[in-house]
């Protein structure tokens, strides 16, 4: 493969970053998780002045920041929950990341078929509420659609009985990436951000948070790095960091988080061939289910059991599986079986429950966030929702503030384009067509500059895109390129593995490091494996 002046350029900027954090001087935050929580704290912090670092034992978004159902939304279920004032903060949020990376994040049209004459008013008056508070943030108006016109915009849809559909506007997003445009940004700003380090352990002083101790997972070198402000954004593993912290004073934390999982499967677009998305409001069993067009291909989902395990890699449960399957078999023509099931994945939401609340209905848990403060001044944050992470952020500042474990600063509510949207000229896709250049933004020309801009070697995916993910992208394993930079192991899994050792070749030339490629092997075999 042809080498650049630019080859290795992604080992030497970790090891400077690296580098940067093995110093006397205390950050003035030290975030603990590079999920959407923990990057949106970071980039908040940097971007008001303050001496940042970021340590994330994986890649970024590796866990449920990654394995959402897409969706920037006010949460349709949450409006029906009576829970005005959650809906009305993440409607105005939506709008927000949207104009932060139009090219990651778009308006999307949502049609809601109906079957029973009393159901189209109903949902009708329920969306023009949902605009109502969307206010002028509003995407779309609510409209009424007669059958004909439902059958056009979404050809596989059950035709008997059908009486219409209530259409409304939503917004759809890739969400690792912009977990990914969000680091980049952050680092842009100065903050330090690391993936694959680890914090192992919470330094104290006299019974309060002086430091923490960082493993770099590719080298297990540790160093210690001291600040006096700690946050645990470490999303559904909250609790972990929390029993390390509060066990160096002698004391036990009581388990703040109640997982619940979620899962998806990715289908053909032959399945729903519409830029539109199906939302069915109430399943068999009470839940929400959807169907959208992404990237290509049909995400439908999501279910919601409560779990007791928290595994970096969750897997699906076998009754899961059949609801997504059974359930859109009640509103498509032609049904999907598990034979056509493209990819599947879990993630594992970080419902917060109230202190001495035993397990329950996941429904009545908080799906709101909550910020605490351990004894030694550790500050964790869990709960809430991708959409509103810039709020989360916002509450986490404040909170160390007033915490007095960082010294006070004032919000900004400056628009922060993000990394591949600061030119105002940025070119946007519709999120729903196959992956492409336009993924990148205003980087695309930096793309195809890179050796291999023509060759493809995946649905989507370039030599050159390999290597701005090695260099640029803080990539360093095939599974990082394949599951958050390319999005296609979570798209067509057998694919993802059909060109692993093309992109394994590529990383190891570009990083000098081992890609990982037979961990990824293993790994992509859970994406395409249905339980009995």
């Amino acid at each position: 493969m042809t080498g650049t002046i630019s080859e290795h350029a992604s080992t030497s900027v970790r090891q400077a970053t690296l580098t940067g954090t093995k110093t006397d001087q205390p950050f003035d935050l030290v975030v603990i998780g590079g999920g959407a929580t923990g990057l949106g704290v970071a980039l908040d912090a940097v971007h008001r002045g303050y001496r940042v670092a970021l340590f994330e034992r994986y890649d970024f978004a590796k866990g449920t920041s990654s394995r959402s159902t897409k969706l920037l939304h006010g949460g349709v279920r949450y409006l029906a929950q009576g829970n005005v004032s959650l809906v009305r903060e993440a409607l105005h949020e939506r709008s927000t990341l949207m104009a932060m990376a139009p090219h990651l994040a778009q308006p999307l049209a949502f049609l809601m078929p109906c079957y029973r004459a009393l159901d189209l008013p109903f949902y009708w008056a329920g969306l023009k509420a949902y605009d109502t508070l969307a206010g002028r943030k509003g995407l779309g108006k609510t409209a009424l659609i007669n059958p004909c016109k439902t059958r056009r915009l979404l050809p596989n849809i059950r035709q008997r009985g059908l009486k219409g559909s209530v259409q409304y506007w939503d917004g759809q997003f890739d969400d690792a990436r912009f977990a990914l445009a969000m680091a980049r940004t952050a680092a842009q700003k100065g903050a330090l951000i690391a993936n694959y380090c680890e914090v192992q352990s919470i330094e104290h002083a006299d019974g309060r948070v002086q430091g923490v101790t960082v493993r770099d997972v590719e080298t297990n070198q540790t160093w210690s790095v001291p600040t006096r402000c700690v946050v645990n954004a470490t999303g559904v593993w909250v609790d972990q960091l929390r029993q390390i912290d509060e066990q160096a004073a002698g004391q036990s934390a009581e388990p703040m988080v109640a997982p619940s999982q979620g899962i998806h499967i990715v289908l053909d677009r032959e399945f729903m061939p519409s830029d539109q998305a199906l939302i069915i409001p109430k399943t068999s069993d009470g839940r929400v289910l959807f169907a959208l067009p992404w990237l290509g291909k049909i995400v439908l989902g999501t279910t919601d059991t409560p779990r007791d395990e928290i595994p970096v890699e969750p897997k699906p449960l076998r009754e899961e599986i059949d609801f997504l399957i059974r359930e859109a078999a009640n509103y498509l023509q032609k049904a999907p079986t598990l034979q056509d099931i493209r990819s599947l994945w879990v993630g594992l939401r970080p419902l917060v429950k109230p202190i001495n609340q035993g397990p329950g209905d996941t429904k009545s848990i908080s799906r709101e966030h909550t910020i605490l403060s351990s004894p030694s001044g550790m500050v964790t944050v869990t709960g809430g929702k991708w959409t509103t992470y810039r709020v989360m952020a916002q509450d986490t500042l404040a909170h160390c503030i007033k915490s007095g474990v960082l010294k006070p600063s004032t919000p900004s509510h400056d628009l922060i384009r993000l990394v591949g949207a600061q030119n105002q000229a940025v070119t946007t896709r519709k999120l729903g067509n196959q992956p492409d250049l336009l993924a990148y933004g205003d980087e695309a020309n930096q793309v195809q500059a890179l050796p291999g801009a023509d060759r493809e070697i995946a649905y989507g995916l370039t030599e050159a895109m390999v290597r701005f993910a090695a260099r640029y992208e803080y990539a360093r394993t095939v599974e990082d390129v394949l599951a958050r930079r390319s999005r296609l192991l979570f798209l067509d899994a057998e694919s993802a593995r059909q060109c692993a050792q093309i992109v394994a070749d590529i990383l190891q030339e570009e990083t000098q490091t081992d890609p990982q490629l037979d961990q990824f092997m293993t790994l992509s075999e859970q994406y395409l494996h249905i339980p009995v």
